[in-house]
């Protein structure tokens, strides 16, 4: 137990710094995932000779072996244990950061080429090469980026599970989830620009670099909250009160390591993997697609003044209003004692109506672009921001859901098991996605009054719409009441 620091009087409150620490690391962690979708559409396609094809089997299989790697990451994570799990995350997604870079040394060395010049000007069967060589460097260097990334969620949901009560949660989780959005905030005021001035290597050295000026904080601040100095008897007891609530039984039960196995045999998993399988993709979607989206359809890119104002604004409507959203089931607690796992399905099914707006973004971006011209991009991107801040909304929530009915040595486990499931379902909608395009602009594909590529998107964006409000109901079928589970 710990015995530093004031032992009476007022709590300490090192759990917001833990907080702010996973926080920062989410921001680095949607930060350098979003490196490639800022530069592969003007920078890095031209020098590859890519089209939308090889950028969704690349964004595509980062999904996949994003999503088995989360099986494992949640076991490394318990078996390690925070500290080092983290540590052992960040360090590897940092490095498979920075290998993006070597993508064009390694084509220009297979080939036989002398500089990016002559990959731009090679034609036939050499420009078909050239872009079969590059993207599986890319598929190489995106592996050890979700090999790593897979361990940022399970790792910083337990610390959560570790440092707050259950009614905090989903508040806490709401505020670290928020760097997924601030990174996507930063990312167009940094990448573009680092790109076009230093070329597009540098902004994934610079960006991965990050990971490991945050492993030195880590490695100072981070002990379990019954071991920090930094935390007092105050604060101590504040973090445990659920602990009071569980018997004899329930306490032994919730330091029990608890095997994949068992964690399948429970209805409460399967209902977190249907969640994220229906919209996890929907976030990553508009993560990665976006900015090819605003090129195809308005002819914006993001190196540009108004494609970078665009992007900064969607992620700062998503941040400011997605922090909220976990704060929601507490008021629904506060106000009508509801159980935990009551007020945040409350709170997801009206988050899950929201994204329902993006139904009309495509046609009212096409409705207005005649009179607005260029500036008619303003009204898609608003309402995708409306939808993606209630992912966020949702996101916290769902992740919340395991530390209210799981035992704590399932925990890391369950998100490994749910990580998997929306890595899958991000897998088939972006290789679906980038297929789809492709095969729209080739066909002239007409749907609704849409042709070619934007008829592509809309189909797109109508699964985006309606996929939130499906996952919440096979949730709810799945698990219609609350119940704590407790290890034999």
């Amino acid at each position: 137990m710990n015995q530093v620091g004031n032992q009476t009087g007022k709590a300490t409150k090192f759990r917001w710094s833990i907080v702010a620490l996973l926080f920062v690391a989410t921001t680095i962690n949607y930060l350098d995932r979003q490196v490639l979708s800022l530069t592969w559409d003007e920078f890095i396609k031209p020098e590859f000779h890519w089209n939308e094809s090889h950028y969704g089997t690349i964004t595509s299989f980062f999904s996949i072996f994003y999503a088995i790697s989360m099986l494992f990451a949640g076991r490394f994570v318990e078996w390690m244990g925070t500290k080092k799990g983290f540590l052992w995350a960040i360090g590897i997604w940092s490095v498979g950061a920075c290998m993006h870079a070597l993508g064009g040394v390694v084509t220009e060395a297979i080939v036989g080429l002398d500089n990016a010049a002559e990959m731009i000007a090679a034609t036939g069967d050499t420009a078909i090469l050239i872009s079969t060589v590059s993207m599986w460097a890319f598929l190489v260097a995106r592996g050890v980026l979700a090999l790593g990334e897979a361990g940022n969620f399970p790792a910083a949901i337990k610390a959560t599970a570790e440092y707050f009560p259950k009614k905090d949660r989903a508040y806490a989780t709401s505020i670290f989830n928020a760097g997924a959005s601030i990174g996507a905030l930063f990312a167009p005021l940094t990448i573009p620009p680092l790109a076009k001035a230093f070329g597009w290597e540098s902004a994934f050295i610079i960006i991965g670099a990050l990971g490991f000026i945050w492993m030195g904080f880590w490695v100072f601040l981070y002990d379990k909250p019954n071991e920090s100095k930094r935390v007092n008897k105050a604060e101590l007891d504040y973090i445990t009160q659920d602990s009071a609530e569980f018997t004899e039984e329930e306490h032994r039960s919730n330091e029990k390591k608890v095997s994949l196995k068992q964690c399948l045999s429970y209805k409460q998993t399967w209902a977190f993997v249907v969640g994220k399988f229906m919209t996890d993709g929907v976030w990553w979607f508009f993560l990665f697609w976006t900015p090819s989206y605003l090129n195809t359809q308005f002819g914006i890119k993001t190196s540009e003044g108004l494609g970078m104002a665009l992007i900064f604004t969607l992620y700062a409507i998503v941040t400011v209003l997605s922090i909220y959203g976990g704060k929601l089931p507490t008021i629904f607690i506060n106000r009508s004692g509801q159980n935990p796992y009551a007020a945040r399905m409350k709170a997801m099914l009206i988050f899950a109506f929201f994204p329902l707006v993006v139904l009309l973004a495509q046609p009212l971006g096409m409705y207005f672009e005649p009179q607005l011209g260029r500036l008619a991009a303003w009204i898609p991107v608003l309402l995708i921001s409306i939808g993606c801040a209630a992912h966020q909304a949702w996101s916290a929530n769902l992740f919340s859901t395991i530390g209210d009915m799981f035992p704590s040595g399932a925990i890391a486990t369950v998100t490994g098991i749910g990580g998997m499931a929306g890595g899958v379902g991000s897998m088939l909608l972006q290789k679906g996605a980038g297929n789809l395009f492709v095969f729209a602009g080739d066909t002239n594909l007409s749907f609704m009054g849409f042709e070619g590529k934007p008829a592509g998107y809309f189909i797109v964006f109508i699964f985006c719409a309606v996929a939130y409000l499906i996952g919440w109901s096979l949730m709810k079928m799945l698990v219609p009441k609350y119940k704590l589970i407790v290890i034999d």
